[in-house]
C-alpha cells in the first residue's frame, strides 16, 4: 500500500452534503449545528443558575436578548476582518446576509451578545457577573458542537498534513495547485476536543475554587482563546494580517491578556462567590420592620 492509500485509510472523511431539503426548504447542517450548540448551551446554564439559586427560566429569558445580538455581532465581526468575498473584487454584497452559508466570528458574538445578555439580566433584574459566570461553560459546548457545521461545510481547515487524523476535502473545496489525496489538519476537531475539554475545566475550576463575580467568565476567555491561537496559526482559508499574523490571532493575545488581568484583579478584590445574583436584593424581615416603624 502507498503512503497516500495508507493515510488516506486512516484520514477522517468530509461530508458529502452539507444540506437536505424538507420540501422547498433547505435544512443546512452549519445551521443545524449553530441551533444545536444554543440548545445545549440553554440546557447546561440552566442547570448551573439554578445550582446557584436563581430561577432557571431568567435564562431562557435573558437568551431571547443575548442570541440575536450575538448572532448579529458574529457576522459583523466575520464581515471586518474577511471582506473579500462579499465586497472585494467579483465579491457578492448580498451574501453578507446569508449567515445560513457559515461565517460568524466568535468575538463579535460574545461582545455583542454581552450586551443583549446584559440588557436581558437588567429586565430580570438580575447581576450579570454570575450569570456569566453560569453560562461560561456552555458557551464553550456550543461552541464546539458549532465547529461541526464547518466541517459539514469543508471550510476552515488547516494547513497539508501527514498525520493519521488528516482530513479529507473534495476537488470542488480543496486549495488551488494542491493534488488529489492531499489531507490537511481537522482543525474543526482540534477546537470541539479543545472547547470539550475546557468546559470540563471550567466546572471543576468553579467547583474546586468557589470562583464568583464573574471569574469563571474571564477563565473561559483565557482558555479559549489560548487554544484558538494555535488553531488560527494551523487555517490556510484567506484572511487580513497584521505585522505577518492573522486578525484573529492578535485578538486572541489582546483578549487573553484583558482578561487574565480582569481575573486577577476581580479575584483580589471578590474572592469567593457572589451573595446575592439580583441587583437589587430582596429585603429582609428586619427592613421591613424597620420600614413600618419608619412608617407609623
Amino acid at each position: 500500500m502507498s503512503g497516500v492509500a495508507a493515510a488516506l485509510a486512516a484520514s477522517i472523511p468530509s461530508p458529502g452534503q452539507s444540506v437536505w431539503y424538507l420540501g422547498p426548504v433547505p435544512l443546512r447542517a452549519y445551521a443545524l449545528a449553530i441551533l444545536a450548540g444554543i440548545l445545549v448551551a440553554l440546557w447546561i446554564s440552566r442547570r448551573r443558575w439554578a445550582e446557584r439559586g436563581g430561577d432557571p427560566d431568567t435564562v431562557l429569558e435573558i437568551s431571547f436578548w443575548a442570541v440575536p445580538f450575538g448572532i448579529v455581532g458574529g457576522r459583523l465581526y466575520h464581515l471586518i476582518t474577511s471582506p473579500d468575498a462579499y465586497f472585494g473584487a467579483g465579491g457578492d454584497p448580498w451574501k453578507a446576509f446569508a449567515i445560513w452559508e457559515g461565517g460568524l466570528g466568535i468575538w463579535g458574538a460574545v461582545a455583542l451578545g454581552a450586551v443583549g445578555a446584559w440588557i436581558g439580566a437588567r429586565r430580570q433584574g438580575v447581576r450579570l457577573a454570575p450569570f456569566a459566570d453560569a453560562l461560561a461553560p456552555g458557551l464553550l459546548v456550543a461552541q464546539g458542537i458549532g465547529r461541526l457545521g464547518n466541517w459539514f461545510n469543508q471550510e476552515l481547515f488547516g494547513g497539508p498534513t501527514t498525520l493519521p487524523w488528516g482530513l479529507e476535502i473534495d476537488d470542488a473545496h480543496r486549495p488551488q495547485g494542491d493534488p488529489a489525496g492531499t489531507l490537511y489538519h481537522p482543525t474543526f476537531l482540534y477546537e470541539m476536543v479543545w472547547n470539550f475539554a475546557g468546559a470540563a475545566l471550567l466546572v471543576w475550576a468553579d467547583r474546586r475554587f468557589k470562583l464568583g463575580h464573574g471569574r469563571v467568565f474571564w477563565l473561559y476567555v483565557m482558555v479559549y482563546t489560548s487554544g484558538r491561537l494555535w488553531i488560527e496559526m494551523l487555517r490556510i482559508d484567506p484572511a487580513h494580517g497584521f505585522l505577518g499574523l492573522r486578525i484573529n490571532v492578535w485578538t486572541s493575545i489582546l483578549a487573553f491578556l484583558g482578561a487574565l488581568v480582569a481575573f486577577v484583579v476581580v479575584g483580589r478584590r471578590h474572592p469567593g462567590r457572589d451573595t446575592t445574583l439580583l441587583l437589587e436584593p430582596p429585603a429582609t424581615q428586619d427592613d421591613e420592620e424597620g420600614a413600618s416603624d419608619l412608617a407609623r
